[in-house]
């Protein structure tokens, strides 16, 4: 699973002038402020007023995706790039805002696999029909509903209109952040597969890894050039000693493609343009899964994905992994000279015209 930190919008939603929701808000994002530090999460306070959103004025349908107004493109663009949600909200008459409800219907795939908290403030029921109100709606959109929430009683908790301090609150709100992450980190798989390249296994996926998952990467090469090492009698691979700083540096300079199942990185391989030369390394694929046809799978996908220009693939490998080199052989590609003096061969493939 990727390591990248999550980003929280934490949404008000009240636009009633004087309302209370701007000092729960308030509240909300000091009171997990600490805490967000410790887990790495950018909590970022929207209210839902200052987003100018008309009640739904789009043409086309919101899971088609296609936005004419500029005001949808900007919330589009701000819940896309969201891993989760805690909503601050009033009770209306037994049910959320029409602020939020409108919000929500704007958007479709944008909150798909996604969770959401619920921290929400009114007079009898303390909001909390408010909150039954929206889980009906969100789970629709395929948002996840925390189990967590926070639930303020107006009468006990306000004084002056603000919020009086309260430890209990504070520890709750936390607990909140708490699940909200854990939850996000589960589903960042089915996040992921909703918007990736199909992988060759059922429920697999395919996407381009950043540097932060250097430290899934660190693992992988590990766990699978030890059999390189011990098969050529050559400790000397940098794959098995690099340190985390150095994949992250060199994730930024190759395009790498990873295969992943449920959060697992099943694979990977690196390809970079040299001149009319594009270089493939890196293969791996963990060695439970090995003979199913992963390997070939990462292997064409690199070619596929060769620049305009390159004329031919370049590959190296153990002169003595013969299992390597039968399966480059069986892709068409052919031993370049003799072995190198750090123990690898090169191999290579002429691309098809058509990728050139």
């Amino acid at each position: 699973m990727s390591t990248k930190s999550l980003r929280v919008l934490a949404l008000v939603c009240s636009t009633r002038p004087g309302a209370l929701g701007p000092s729960v808000g308030q509240w909300l994002t000091e009171a997990v402020a600490p805490r967000a530090a410790e887990l790495g999460v950018e909590v970022v306070p929207v209210a839902l007023g200052d987003l100018h959103l008309p009640f739904l004025d789009e043409e086309e349908a919101p899971s088609a995706g296609v936005y004419q107004h500029e005001h949808t493109r900007r919330w589009s663009e701000l819940v896309a790039a969201a891993d989760g949600f805690i909503v601050v909200t009033p009770e209306y008459n037994y049910g959320m805002p029409a602020t939020l409800k409108n919000a929500l219907d704007y958007l479709s795939r944008e909150w798909a696999w996604k969770p959401i908290g619920f921290v929400s403030y009114g007079n009898t029921s303390a909001g909390t029909r408010s909150v039954q109100h929206a889980k009906q709606v969100v789970t629709a959109l395929r948002l996840v509903p925390l189990g967590a929430t926070v639930a303020i009683r107006i009468g006990d908790a306000v004084q002056d209109g603000r919020l009086r301090p309260d430890a209990a609150r504070d520890r709750a709100a936390a607990g909140l952040l708490d699940e909200l992450v854990r939850v996000a980190h589960a589903l960042r798989p089915m996040r992921e597969r909703a918007q990736a390249r199909p992988g060759p296994l059922p429920g697999s996926y395919a996407r381009t890894l950043t540097a932060d998952d250097a430290s899934q990467v660190l693992v992988l090469q590990r766990c699978c050039w030890v059999e390189e090492a011990i098969v050529n009698d050559l400790f000397a691979i940098p794959a098995l000693h690099e340190s985390p700083e150095q994949v992250r540096e060199w994730l930024a300079d190759w395009h790498t493609t990873g295969l992943w199942l449920d959060g697992r990185l099943l694979g990977m391989v690196r390809t970079r343009r040299d001149g009319a030369d594009w270089h493939v390394g890196r293969l791996a694929v963990v060695p439970d899964l090995r003979g199913r046809g992963l390997g070939r799978w990462l292997l064409r996908a690199a070619e596929a994905g060769a620049a305009s220009g390159c004329r031919r693939a370049v590959l190296f490998t153990g002169a003595k992994s013969l299992r390597n080199i039968d399966l480059y052989e069986s892709e068409g590609y052919r031993t370049v000279g003799s072995a190198n003096p750090d123990g690898t061969i090169c191999l290579t493939k002429e691309l098809p015209a058509a990728q050139r």
